[in-house]
């Protein structure tokens, strides 16, 4: 059965990697992140996700990611939907792909590599790179030990500037962080 609300994340971060990681033999894999409309919605196989992606494009406020890598562009990874409340980056939902999933799964580092990406955006948009989200009470020791996400208060957490330049240095060699300091907006 589909999640239609987003709720508390529930993914767990398998790897940090500098990509993402063909698990068998760990060749990497650079990946493209791109935006996706709610006119992708048919690139969205409805068996594949457990949560109603379809629901999170129709929401105005929100963005919607999809990874992939550079070999396969038309196969998606994992999913992402952030939105920009004016002071930080909100995730309400990540997902890795069903083929991603589990012991057996294809590609390692697609969570870490999705968190990574919140935190470059909040990093562009002028907030330091702080990302805010919910997670499951169970994980929240998880994402503290693999992203430095720090606990605020219930469920929430929070991942700061010095995590999230270290998350953020990770995935994108390219990453110039003095250019985003976090003290306005760019435009």
């Amino acid at each position: 059965m589909k999640t239609t609300r987003t709720s508390r994340l529930n993914v767990k971060i398998d790897k940090l990697t500098r990509s993402i990681e063909l698990r068998i033999s760990g060749e990497r894999f650079d990946t493209i992140i791109e935006q996706i409309y709610p006119s992708d919605s048919k690139l969205l196989d409805d068996g594949a996700w457990q949560f109603d992606w379809t629901f999170e494009l129709r929401q105005q406020q929100r963005e919607v990611y999809k990874l992939t890598t550079r070999e396969n562009p038309t196969i998606i990874q994992g999913l992402i939907s952030i939105e920009d409340l004016g002071d930080h980056v909100f995730v309400h939902l990540i997902e890795s792909s069903e083929f991603n999933k589990g012991q057996q799964k294809l590609f390692v580092g697609v969570p870490g590599n999705l968190f990574a990406f919140a935190s470059k955006l909040a990093f562009e948009n002028g907030y330091g790179g702080t990302v805010a989200f919910e997670s499951k009470t169970a994980l929240i020791p998880h994402y503290q030990e693999t992203i430095g996400a720090q606990l605020l208060w219930g469920i929430r957490m929070l991942i700061n500037t010095p995590e999230a330049l270290i998350l953020t240095r990770q995935y994108f060699n390219d990453f110039d962080s003095e250019n985003f300091d976090g003290t306005q907006k760019n435009t």
